[in-house]
């Protein structure tokens, strides 16, 4: 089942966009005439952001046109699984959605990453996301099977915690506005997590949008900003991949659960054949009863199968290999964040970010140094 459990952290695997919080600020206010009025008297020294020199000359502040950051990213989040379909050594692929049910799927992930970044236009940040990822997944399911009436019921349990490493790339954009220290910025970006027992980059959209204020500091260029905002993840929800078998479980370990599988299925089919075979004649022509009969019959026989393919790769040296393919998605597609910042001058900043609610929690730390282009 570690073919499953891969899946399920593909969407953590992104490392965040979200970066030190620096905008080009409109200078307002009786008190700032004689910065304005200094901002609109000065030559602006450098290529970037595009009309660079025309926004200072009407009184806005810039920051330094391109920066360096360094990010550490830690979430955890519950997942959904849906769709989901195994096969064994390139065979039939199987739907298990209603014989094998997920009790628990939790996804953590730590990163680091680079982020290189200009300004492109007064209002716009671009940049580039380099990270690598670890992440584990922590996963529990259970083995369902029809009773005589249909009913589904859990007649095996089992779970499994993996841990794996994951590169990211990813580009994005910050259009931002700002006025008397007052910011509202718009992060996006989009990334791909390339994980090795995936046949496709995991590929991950974030929207981040943060209202904020900066607050000066009695030492020039020094500040603290202080924002609310939100944190939307969207991934490409279709994941499939191939892995080998003995690397699921060990041979010693899922025979036995073979072994069990078989004896429960056999137990099941046992006990829908005695309730039909105790209906009337007049029973077993109601068609709600032929409907429970032949479901109940149709779940066994691909609960069956499946073992029995299972227990052939199992044994097969030569080619042994469990396919899959899955939907999945985040339990909550949107949580809450707060963060600060610590700025030390223009050129260096220090930042802290914490997101939650539902069942999503993310810390960001990182620091960045600005300078001009």
């Amino acid at each position: 089942m570690r073919s499953l459990y891969l899946l399920s952290v593909a969407f953590l695997l992104v490392i965040s966009g979200a970066h030190a919080q620096v905008f080009t600020n409109k200078v307002v206010g009786e008190k700032n005439q004689s910065k304005r009025d200094s901002l609109k008297d000065s030559e602006y020294p450098y290529s970037l952001p595009i009309w660079g020199a025309k926004a200072t000359k009407a009184g806005y502040d810039l920051p330094y046109s391109a920066g360096l950051s360094s990010q550490y990213f830690w979430q955890e989040s519950d997942i959904v699984i849906d769709n989901l379909m195994v096969g064994f050594n390139g065979g039939q692929m199987y739907n298990v959605d209603d014989l094998i049910r997920f009790n628990k799927a939790v996804a953590a992930a730590s990163a680091v990453s680079v982020r290189p970044d200009i300004w492109l236009f007064p209002f716009l940040n671009v940049y580039a996301i380099l990270g690598r990822t670890q992440a584990s997944t922590d996963v529990g399911f259970g083995l369902w099977l029809p009773d005589s009436t249909n009913n589904y019921t859990e007649v095996m349990t089992s779970g499994s915690k993996v841990d794996f490493n994951a590169s990211t790339f990813g580009i994005g954009m910050t259009p931002t506005i700002g006025v008397g220290g007052g910011f509202l910025a718009l992060d996006m970006n989009v990334a791909w997590t390339d994980v090795p027992q995936l046949t496709q980059p995991a590929r991950t959209f974030i929207f981040g949008p943060r209202l904020g204020k900066n607050f000066k500091l009695e030492k020039p260029q020094r500040a603290v900003a202080v924002w609310v905002g939100a944190f939307r993840v969207h991934l490409n929800s279709e994941t499939n991949g191939s892995v080998k078998l003995s690397d699921v479980v060990p041979v010693e370990e899922l025979q036995p659960k073979i072994d069990l599988g078989f004896e429960k299925v056999e137990n099941a089919q046992t006990q829908v054949d005695t309730w039909w075979e105790g209906l009337s004649p007049t029973d077993q022509r109601n068609p709600i009863n032929i409907a429970k009969y032949n479901a109940a019959n149709s779940a066994l026989t691909r609960a069956s199968q499946i073992l029995v393919a299972a227990d052939a790769a199992l044994n097969d040296d030569q080619y042994s290999t469990v396919e899959y393919s899955m939907d999945k998605r985040p339990a909550n597609a949107w949580n809450f964040i707060v963060g600060t910042q610590y700025q030390f001058s223009k050129h260096l900043m220090l930042r802290l970010e914490y997101g939650f609610l539902g069942t999503r929690q993310q810390i960001i730390t990182g620091v960045q140094y600005r300078f001009g282009l």
